[in-house]
């Protein structure tokens, strides 16, 4: 092979290894001949970066199971004209928490039982019902109370205090204008001080402005930033802050730091609820359902192999030793998902989408092969017909897998829960399988006929 072919195919083999070692299993104290008491886990690995995840798949209701959460809607003061559209939006805006803090496929329904209005929430994989709770039913409601007497404050009884405002603001604290439907986003940065995590604040161009006006009356006063009827911060105005920028610090572990970024992006629940059940739960699915659908898949994934080999012999064989390499390389992107707060999630519909990619990725190097034998065909020695033949099936290979990532793509955006997986899943699976078809295929077929 000429020394860039060879370059990539190492460059392959490494990718390989890599695939291999991450889709390796837990294992603990095995023996391996003359070996024993020897521990193998990838996620050992992690920690070395000190990265504190484990290398797991990440799996849906219907194959792990997770936590079930029923909150009844409190419609008091609500018209009966608003309410339906009232815990809609209470739902919408509980699945834009849980997205936005990673929870992939949740269902979130509505239902009305005794004439009770309740929300019905299932997350995956999650097993903390606390954590859960805080998630999706606090209400997140943010504000900024001021000192004394002014003309922006809103007057408030003392029964409307939040909690905390007297002792850090003197006995009559007011709120101000600004609050969290001026807040644009926020996000989670790092304090250059002393590394703790904290939320930034970025408000809107009206916020802003308030913020700025806010800070002007209040140098060297207490400003109190509230959370839901608490005081959790109350700094001390040094000058006026004209930018907007704001933060709130405290003794935040990343994970809460980016619970209270979440809620505050999320915004506001338009009403309040109380927990009426809340239960963990087991997989939708039963083993042998998922046991006889794997079998399914190994099945069809061995008739392929075997029907590449018959038909297309050395090439069918390259070919499969391909799809084996587009397998590890899938599933190990799967894996480390898991570690990223976007972690792709497994439930039975993604896999169907992963074996059907698998099928397109077999489509691809048929016409490749049909491509190359034609130039066979037309008298060009081997090495030519397979760079010809490569470079003229693309075409129709990349144009077939642009028109399945669109579909893709509307499927994503328009669906919801398993149908958002499949997407995702197939998506992933095509774009893998066009860099196994061109560029893994053409190394082996070059590999063995240049050596």
């Amino acid at each position: 092979m000429k020394k860039s072919p060879r370059l990539f195919f190492w460059f392959i083999m490494a990718i390989i290894l890599a695939a291999v070692f991450i889709n390796l299993p837990k294992l603990n104290k095995v023996n391996i001949g003359p070996i024993s008491n020897i521990s193998i886990n990838p996620s050992d690995f992690l920690k070395t970066l000190r990265i504190n995840k484990e290398f797991e798949y990440r799996r849906g209701l219907d194959l792990e199971g997770g936590t079930s959460i029923t909150f009844k809607a409190d419609m008091t003061g609500i018209p009966s004209s608003q309410r339906s559209d009232a815990l809609n939006s209470a739902q919408a805006v509980m699945e834009k928490r849980v997205n936005l803090f990673g929870v992939s496929e949740p269902v979130i329904q509505t239902a009305t039982v005794n004439n009770d209005s309740r929300i019905i929430v299932e997350l995956p994989g999650v097993t903390d019902i606390e954590q859960a709770i805080n998630l999706v039913g606090q209400t997140a409601q943010l504000s900024f109370w001021e000192s004394g007497s002014s003309e922006s404050g809103q007057l408030a009884s003392p029964s409307a205090y939040p909690l905390g405002a007297v002792e850090v603001l003197g006995g009559n604290p007011q709120k101000t204008n600004l609050s969290g439907s001026d807040l644009q986003r926020s996000d989670v940065t790092f304090d250059p001080n002393n590394g703790e995590p904290q939320v930034q604040l970025q408000f809107s161009s009206d916020g802003v402005k308030k913020f700025a006006e806010i800070t002007k009356r209040n140098v060297n006063k207490v400003l109190a930033i509230v959370l839901d009827k608490q005081v959790i911060q109350a700094p001390v105005v040094n000058q006026p802050i004209i930018s907007g920028d704001a933060v709130i610090t405290g003794k935040f572990n990343v994970d809460e730091a980016k619970l209270l970024s979440t809620q505050l992006n999320a915004g506001a629940l338009p009403l309040s609820l109380s927990v009426l059940e809340q239960r963990v739960i087991g997989p939708t699915l039963g083993q042998e359902s998922l046991m006889k659908s794997l079998f399914a898949g190994i099945v069809g994934f061995v008739i392929i192999v075997t029907f590449m080999s018959v038909i297309y012999k050395k090439l069918g064989i390259i070919a499969s030793c391909a799809l084996v390499v587009y397998t590890l390389i899938t599933l190990a992107i799967f894996k480390l998902s898991s570690i990223t707060p976007y972690g792709i999630t497994l439930t039975l519909s993604g896999i169907a989408g992963f074996v059907l990619s698998i099928g397109m990725a077999v489509d691809a190097n048929i016409l490749i092969f049909e491509r190359i034998k034609e130039e066979l065909r037309a008298g060009k020695n081997r090495t030519v017909a397979t760079e010809v033949g490569f470079s003229r099936a693309w075409s129709s290979i990349r144009d077939s897998n642009i028109s399945t990532l669109i579909t893709s793509a509307i499927l994503y955006e328009f669906g919801t829960g398993s149908v958002k997986g499949f997407a995702l899943v197939l998506a992933i699976g095509v774009l893998v399988s066009m860099f196994s078809a061109i560029f893994v295929t053409r190394t082996f077929l070059r590999f063995v006929y240049e050596n």
